[in-house]
């Protein structure tokens, strides 16, 4: 069964010039085990793919049942140099939470 990664958590995310952070925080602590499983850096290296270029990097935090992702030149140069409307973060987040994983 696939479920979407917003059903079983909820992200922040932050932008400092060309690079994205975000974080994928399970809401109930026994998801978590799902989320390292399944959302990798090469999972969501793919599912981002017309947003992130460059490498992805993941961080497990499993004491906040969270893992981390810095996304390096994902932000068509970063706030100040992008011709694009709104290239910050912030505004990436939810594309994680669109991802599909098996549940």
């Amino acid at each position: 069964m696939k479920i979407k990664l917003y059903d079983i958590a909820h992200s922040r995310a932050g932008d400092k010039g060309n690079t994205l952070t975000l974080s994928l925080i399970a809401y109930h602590e026994e998801d978590y085990t799902l989320l390292v499983e399944k959302v990798t850096a090469a999972a969501v290296k793919s599912h981002l793919q017309k947003i992130v270029s460059g490498e992805i990097t993941r961080y497990e935090l499993p004491h906040l049942a969270a893992l981390q992702f810095v996304c390096q030149d994902a932000l068509l140069g970063g706030v100040t140099t992008s011709l694009s409307l709104d290239p910050h973060g912030k505004t990436l987040s939810f594309a994680l939470l669109e991802m599909e994983i098996e549940g």
